[in-house]
């Protein structure tokens, strides 16, 4: 009797499980994601070139100064952000290739190294004097708001995005690059 339970409980929970992938795959296929929407029968009919072009997503973060940039700011050349924090191991490993690929590009690509400034883990001034330490030149950026990851879906840090000089996004990385590959995703975009 207990086999008999046992088995139909198990059929149950198969049956419960087949459902919700089935359901999995059929509502992701209509979400787009980042919009919390679903797509519409025009919205899937869109030409391959329309596809390929992702307009990268504005937001406003605080330069070292105190002001107020976004990212619409930047458009016209080229852009590599950043997301890290101080307290990111993979993050600080992956700093002096940006720092050096800063200076050697930086008349031709924008930089916007965008920290993730809560206040109290990392604070302006914790970063300012990492900053120091470390004797980096980049130009940093503080998401004391966390519009920008929100906005770049930045729940794993490092994350890299590439933008061209149109305003589109081209690629991006998650994980801790070498210079190397930090160069190639640069030449991707210029």
């Amino acid at each position: 009797m207990k086999n008999k339970k046992y088995l139909i409980l198990l059929a149950a929970f198969a049956l419960l499980l087949a459902g919700a992938v089935a359901a999995y795959s059929f509502l992701s296929k209509e979400y787009t994601p980042g919009s919390g929407q679903t797509k519409s029968a025009s919205d899937t009919q869109d030409t391959a070139e329309e596809e390929s072009t992702i307009p990268a997503p504005d937001f406003t973060v605080q330069d070292r100064s105190g002001e107020t940039v976004s990212l619409s700011d930047y458009f016209g050349k080229p852009i590599v952000i950043n997301f890290w924090a101080t307290w990111c191991g993979p993050c600080k490993s992956e700093l002096p290739a940006f720092d050096a690929l800063s200076k050697e590009y930086g008349e031709d690509v924008h930089f916007l190294m965008v920290n993730l400034t809560d206040g109290q883990r990392e604070t302006i001034e914790i970063v300012e004097e990492f900053l120091e330490e470390n004797g980096y030149e980049f130009p940093v950026y503080f998401d004391t708001e966390y519009m920008a990851s929100y906005t770049y879906g930045a729940y794993s840090i490092p994350l890299s995005v590439f933008i061209d000089k149109e305003g589109n996004v081209v690629n991006s990385h998650v994980g801790a690059m070498s210079e190397e590959t930090l160069r190639g995703y640069i030449d991707s975009i210029l």
